[in-house]
């Protein structure tokens, strides 16, 4: 208990208590705990800057393994692009071609990335750049994993209807030709027999007799018959089949038609005969194949009637003839 204080006074020489005013009072105490409110905040900050608290122990941990997470997530991403990588390659170079397909440009497979940032909002989070990292590289995946699917689905598609294709893809010579005698003038530049000026020749040519039958070369459809024997210009009497798939072939300067327009036919169907109709100088078929719109070789598609040995001398025998029947 704190002692008493007196004061002696000269003018009652008496000794009088002294007293402490309310004011005096009052600062003390606020001097008082301001001391120890600023003293309570030291001691805050230097505990929550020297020591943890469990709970935030336990954040620290729970971050380290959600970062440790995040980049076992990366590498495992990255393995299975490369997996994706090799079945799109298969697809391209292998399944579709198989089936006769183009290859899914890499313009498709890789479509709507780059551009607008679809990830600002993950950029204010801690390690923000592996998590932005990560989540465009599920996004590319999700989509490229999507394309990829569709197009297992036409492979699958054109697998359950190989045998249609190949049956319609024009696959043998378009006229008895078993000694290949009557190959004439082959795919490329040649001497064309009225100008006498070096032309392209998008077909091969065939010498035969007028009336020799002239076969289809794969299932199809007859999409045009057209043509005049007095003619002296042009394709003469031509028959126009398409296969499906891609592909239609041409059969020119014919002499007469056994088909009709719209009529469907098979490999092997006779559907006219040689003539000498048009832009012709002798007597021979002129054959075209066409892939996708564009006139491709037709020697390429021998490959029904031809051993190795007869493919190779009919690829001769074309390659030697200089001039171009039509």
């Amino acid at each position: 208990m704190a002692k008493k204080k007196y004061k002696f006074n000269p003018d009652t020489l008496s000794y009088e208590r002294v007293g402490i005013s309310f004011k005096e009072k009052s600062g003390k105490i606020l001097t008082y705990l301001s001391s120890s409110l600023a003293l309570a905040l030291i001691m805050v900050v230097v505990f929550l800057n020297f020591y943890e608290t469990p709970r935030s122990k336990a954040l620290k941990r729970e971050n380290q393994q959600l970062l440790s997470q995040y980049e076992l997530m990366s590498r495992d991403i990255d393995r299975i692009e490369n997996v994706l990588t090799e079945l799109q390659q298969r697809d391209d170079n292998i399944y579709r071609v198989i089936f006769e397909a183009d290859p899914i440009p890499s313009s498709v497979r890789k479509a709507g990335f780059g551009g607008a940032n679809n990830y600002s909002h993950l950029e204010n989070l801690n390690n923000s750049k592996l998590i932005v990292e990560t989540a465009r590289k599920i996004d590319v995946l999700a989509k490229e994993a999507y394309i990829q699917s569709k197009s297992y689905d036409e492979v699958l598609a054109m697998a359950l209807n190989k045998e249609t294709m190949l049956a319609s893809i024009p696959a043998v010579m378009p006229v008895a030709n078993e000694d290949l005698k009557r190959t004439a003038s082959g795919w490329g530049y040649r001497i064309h027999p009225i100008y006498k000026v070096r032309k392209m020749h998008y077909g091969m040519d065939f010498t035969a007799p007028v009336g020799t039958p002239v076969y289809s070369t794969g299932d199809g459809t007859v999409v045009e018959v057209s043509g005049s024997k007095r003619s002296r210009s042009g394709y003469g009497l031509m028959l126009k089949v398409d296969h499906g798939f891609g592909y239609e072939t041409i059969y020119a300067h014919l002499n007469a038609f056994n088909v009709r327009q719209g009529q469907k036919v098979k490999r092997g169907d006779v559907i006219g005969y040689v003539g000498n109709t048009g832009g012709s100088t002798a007597p021979h078929l002129h054959y075209e194949v066409h892939r996708n719109g564009s006139a491709v070789n037709p020697q390429h598609y021998y490959f029904k009637d031809l051993t190795p040995q007869e493919y190779e001398r009919m690829i001769a025998i074309s390659s030697n003839i200089g001039q171009t029947l039509d």
